[in-house]
């Protein structure tokens, strides 16, 4: 695979099943290279006949009505500055019809139980910038009045408020605002009954630099609401088909890291029903579509992330405090989406492996069948090299370990093939069993890729995730020691690897361990440190999520702890550093400010490393998954460069 190799990247995604059980909606998702755009528009099959729905670029969010007649999808125009809208057109065909005109658009949508209307999420300007123009709201000083006030991917959403909008399908009636206020809305769920509408927002109550989040109901009619929970760090809020309310998260947001959890309202409170797995129902990679419980007779379905795969299970409810578990779809791959008949009979699924990047199954009677074929087609057009895992043990621990081997490549034979050691993001998210582009164009430039889930990651349950809190502040913290021994691993294993040719990179906690390592030792010979949090004082004040991130991972919190941030802090370090380093990073990341890549680049260049620095304008964290396509083949050419020119690669 090549960095032009993007635009062969077709996946389906967020399958829909019509009511009559048989129909699957999805998203079809490609990359238009030439356009510097993604290209998605909504599919239609029946098994055996297939048909575009929706004419695109930029349609997502199919949803069939309640008696199968229409099918909402929202739809983003080419035009700039365009944002996503409602769309609504006849289930067999036809001209969609915009339903939805909101300054700011919509992102969200779920029709009522009886299909007479929906509910979106819909985004407008605050009452201050409402009236001005374009280029008067950009003129005005930002007043900034609470946390957060800016989001990666999002700007400045402090200028801006999210609401549940009540929608005539029909077009008659003018949307109506259902809550209005300072607060932001998102996730609405249904009652059965239509009357009410469960939401997620942030509690007023609470000081702003607390990440909680509160589930709410508003009554359609009047529009009161109250509040169905304590606040806690509630990802989803979903209602069964007797109206029962189920939650998926955690009750106190600072017991993150840690699996998230589907829990039952009780009368006394959440009742968990997951727990007892110890593994997470929300994906941290690969992402799922499809979360929370998708009900059936006795239970629900939802997908479990465990140890590098996330399989799609069966809760039974009928077991008692710990419900029966049982696999709908599992092995050496990841579900990414899902949809079940109501009679939970038959499940339309998406899934990807190491060498499919996504497909489109139903599963029926223990039996599965593709309903689509991009996987042959990829593989036809793209060399797909091999992948292997194995593990590596330290301390009593065996830590998994993907190999993504180039062409040529004898696993028992002496020689000389330069290395190229990845480190994930999060730290709580995981390597797996999925295709991963960045290691498919790393091996097909001539290099041994490396990827790990070291302690710290997530899919091996709450231990394993909180090994790493409270520990960064000291050179030798487990997550360190993991990965130095997964690098020595991996070059015993594999006697044709270069241990005088290995480079090292990671995003995000992949650039923060990349930089913590790189001061540890001079084994690399190249290093690329990505979008990483490396100053964790300014990260504090900077960070979309820095008003708490640093309590939840480095158990300390400034003022009072000021001396753990500096000693937890890569850019204190960088003076030891003598490894070649590109620090990479985007203008508009608030994850990681671009700040924390400006401190460590002139920390490397006064020690005299060789260092270099660039940066993506317009791109924020999530550059390398969902930047501009061109941004993204130039990043695989800069960053293939960079170590071709330090490791000496057989592309170089």
């Amino acid at each position: 695979m090549r960095p032009n190799d993007l635009v062969h990247l077709v996946v389906p995604a967020d399958p829909q099943l019509h009511p009559d059980g048989r129909r699957v909606a999805y998203v079809r998702a490609g990359i238009d290279l030439e356009e510097d755009r993604y290209d998605r528009s909504v599919h239609v099959t029946d098994g055996d006949r297939t048909v575009r729905f929706t004419q695109g670029p930029s349609d997502t969010s199919p949803r069939w009505s309640p008696d199968g007649a229409s099918l909402a999808f929202l739809r983003k125009g080419t035009e700039e500055g365009a944002t996503a809208q409602l769309m609504v057109m006849p289930a067999d065909g036809g001209e969609p019809q915009r339903r939805t005109d909101l300054p700011l658009g919509v992102s969200d949508l779920a029709w009522s139980p009886d299909g007479s209307r929906l509910v979106v999420i819909g985004a407008e300007w605050i009452p201050e910038l409402a009236d001005l123009d374009d280029d008067e709201r950009k003129r005005a000083p930002k007043r900034i009045t609470r946390l957060p006030y800016r989001g990666d991917g999002e700007g400045w959403i402090h200028r801006r408020r999210t609401h549940l909008w009540l929608i005539d399908p029909d077009g008659e009636d003018e949307p109506r605002c259902l809550t209005p206020g300072d607060e932001d809305q998102w996730q609405p769920s249904w009652h059965p009954d239509g009357r009410t509408i469960a939401y997620l927002t942030r509690p007023a109550d609470r000081v702003d630099t607390d990440p909680s989040v509160v589930a709410m109901a508003v009554e359609v009619d009047s529009g009161a609401t109250r509040a169905l929970v304590d606040p806690g760090m509630w990802a989803r809020v979903d209602h069964a088909p007797d109206g029962e309310v189920f939650l998926t998260g955690l009750p106190d947001p600072f017991a993150w890291p840690a699996p998230q959890v589907i829990w039952r309202l009780g009368e006394d409170g959440p009742v968990p029903l997951t727990a007892h797995l110890d593994r997470s129902v929300v994906p941290n990679a690969p992402a799922s579509a499809t979360t929370g419980p998708r009900f059936v007779p006795g239970g629900f379905l939802t997908v479990l992330e465990d140890g590098g795969t996330v399989r799609l299970v069966r809760v039974d409810l009928d077991r008692g405090d710990e419900p029966e578990v049982s696999d709908v779809v599992a092995g050496a791959r990841c579900v990414t989406g899902f949809a079940v008949r109501d009679d939970g009979g038959a499940v339309a699924v998406t899934v990807t492996d190491p060498a499919t990047p996504g497909e489109l199954l139903w599963v029926e009677g223990g039996d599965e069948r593709p309903l689509t074929g991009f996987g042959p087609i990829f593989r036809d057009t793209v060399t797909v090299h091999p992948t292997e895992r194995f593990s590596v043990e330290r301390a009593g621990v065996d830590l998994d370990v993907w190999a993504v081997l180039p062409a040529g490549f004898d696993t028992a034979a002496a020689g000389s093939v330069p290395v190229l050691f990845n480190i994930h993001g999060g730290p709580t998210s995981q390597y797996g069993e999925y295709l991963f582009d960045e290691f498919q164009v790393e091996a097909g430039a001539g290099y041994l890729v490396i990827g790990a889930n070291p302690r710290g990651s997530s899919g091996r349950g709450r231990g394993f995730s909180r090994a790493v809190v409270g520990t960064w502040h000291d050179e030798d913290s487990v997550d360190m020691l993991d990965l130095e021994a997964v690098i020595d691993g991996a070059l015993a294993r594999y006697p044709q690897a270069d241990p005088d040719r290995v480079g090292v990179m990671g995003g995000s906690y992949g650039g923060y361990a990349t930089a913590r390592l790189l001061a540890r030792t001079d084994r690399y010979g190249a290093a690329i440190v990505e979008r990483g949090l490396l100053q964790w004082e300014s990260f504090s004040g900077t960070s979309d999520i820095g008003p708490y991130f640093d309590r939840m991972f480095l158990d300390a919190t400034l003022p009072d702890d000021a001396a753990v941030h500096r000693a937890a802090s890569p850019a204190g370090t960088a003076h030891r550093i003598t490894t070649p380093t590109l620090v990479l990073h985007s203008e508009e990341d608030w994850r990681c400010p671009i700040e924390q890549a400006e401190q460590f680049f002139v920390a490397l260049r006064r020690a005299g490393v060789p260092a270099e620095m660039v940066r993506f304008p317009g791109e924020g964290h999530e550059l390398t998954r969902s930047g501009a396509p061109k941004h993204r083949v130039e990043r695989f050419e800069i960053v293939l460069e960079w170590h071709d020119r330090w490791l000496d690669s057989p592309a170089g």
